[in-house]
């Protein structure tokens, strides 16, 4: 069952002079696994997380550093949480967790559904309004 979904934009040019302007942007951002990649893929991130974010409804308990955006072995983008962000999907009942990501035209665009399986329906976890 669906419980969320996000969606987000970034203008890339607009992205680049933030990073410019302010630096320490990768590092409160970025995970270090993450932050030496180009900007375009960053920005591609930036758009997943805060997808993410929309997703899940609310951003109380999501930190930035505890969610990394990879790559499974066959190259399909995806999410590893940690900390209290992973307790809080958790906590929301949420089992499964698609992304999709696309740069093109100068924007990064993700989208990101949240889905609670039938079993943790049947357990009575609940969406939280």
């Amino acid at each position: 069952m669906i419980v969320g979904i996000g969606v987000d934009l970034v203008d890339l040019a607009r992205f680049e002079r933030a990073v410019d302007r302010t630096p320490k942007l990768r590092d409160r951002l970025f995970a270090e696994s993450e932050r030496d990649k180009p900007l375009r893929s960053l920005a591609g991130r930036f758009a997943a997380k805060e997808a993410l974010i929309k997703a899940l409804g609310s951003s109380d308990g999501v930190h930035w550093l505890e969610i990394i955006v990879s790559n499974s072995a066959e190259g399909d983008p995806g999410f590893e949480l940690s900390g209290e962000t992973a307790a809080v999907v958790s906590a929301r009942g949420i089992t499964s967790l698609h992304l999709s990501m696309s740069h093109d035209a100068g924007a990064a665009i993700a989208f990101v559904i949240a889905e609670r399986s039938d079993e943790a329906e049947a357990s009575g976890i609940r969406e939280s309004a």
